[in-house]
């Protein structure tokens, strides 16, 4: 009986996190549209009513998606120690995690250090790893505005954290706990081996998911692949590690900290530099 009615109140506390986040999602799929339009313009209809209806309709989606992704990953998130402690102290008034305790500020500067360190390695892998003819392509991804990289920068901090962090390596790790304690249960912690076998194999399919822009920019080549693999994969990694060690929030500055190298930093400094 306790059971039940301990369950119900968690229940909608998730719910109010994951309304929440849905919501930001939403806002960043509008952000984000600017930046996609300057990269392909053709991806949307050039018609004013067309392209509010249809920004309408994915931000829509978005909320819905992003809101049964987070309401899955918070729930799976309470049986192996994952989860957005801030937002539950903060919205739910449970817990006892405070931000300084969290040490923002770290990851933040994980973020930038990830920003630089993926720019520097493009730098030196774009001559070996894309094809020659199309090298000289990558002056269209540095033609972008740095006010739409920022607006961007939110749909990466926020939308593909609760993607890929919140949901995907929580679904992973609830996964592989299950497999390896169905006899004892759960006890709310995550082994390290779990967590590593989480972050890598979220950060691989974080470097998946850009292999659409990758491709759309310089063609499908295994350079290409390899190169979108190995520079989001490391991204992925540093984010799912304070995911696990930091909590959800932590995950979503470095994220954000990252993509504000990238997206905006990058452009204003460096117009013609690919990303």
């Amino acid at each position: 009986m306790s059971t039940h009615v301990g369950t119900r109140p968690r229940l909608r506390q998730d719910l109010r996190i994951a309304v929440l986040l849905a919501g930001f999602s939403a806002l960043a799929t509008v952000a984000v549209i600017p930046y996609l339009l300057q990269i392909d313009p053709t991806r949307m209809p050039a018609s004013s009513p067309s392209l509010t209806a249809l920004v309408a309709i994915q931000a829509m989606t978005m909320f819905i998606v992003c809101a049964l992704l987070a309401w899955a990953g918070l729930r799976m998130g309470h049986r192996v120690g994952l989860g957005a402690p801030l937002l539950q102290r903060w919205v739910n008034r449970h817990g006892d995690a405070g931000l300084r305790d969290r040490a923002p500020w770290q990851a933040i500067a994980l973020g930038i250090a990830a920003g630089i360190a993926l720019l520097v390695l493009s730098r030196v892998l774009d001559p070996l790893l894309l094809p020659q003819t199309q090298v000289e392509m990558t002056d269209i991804a540095g033609a972008r505005s740095a006010l739409y990289g920022l607006l961007a920068s939110f749909y990466g901090g926020i939308v593909e954290e609760v993607q890929l962090r919140l949901f995907l390596m929580t679904l992973v790790a609830w996964a592989a706990t299950w497999l390896t304690r169905r006899r004892a249960g759960f006890d709310g912690t995550l082994s390290p081996r779990i967590a590593w076998l989480a972050i890598l194999v979220a950060a691989l399919l974080f470097g998946v998911g850009h292999l659409p822009a990758a491709v759309m920019v310089w063609g499908l080549d295994a350079g290409v692949v390899f190169r979108t693999l190995l520079l989001n994969g490391i991204g992925g990694v540093v984010f799912g590690w304070l995911f696990w060690k930091r909590g959800f929030e932590m995950a979503v500055l470095a994220h954000f900290a990252a993509d504000l190298v990238l997206h905006a930093l990058v452009p204003l400094l460096l117009p013609h530099a690919a990303l």
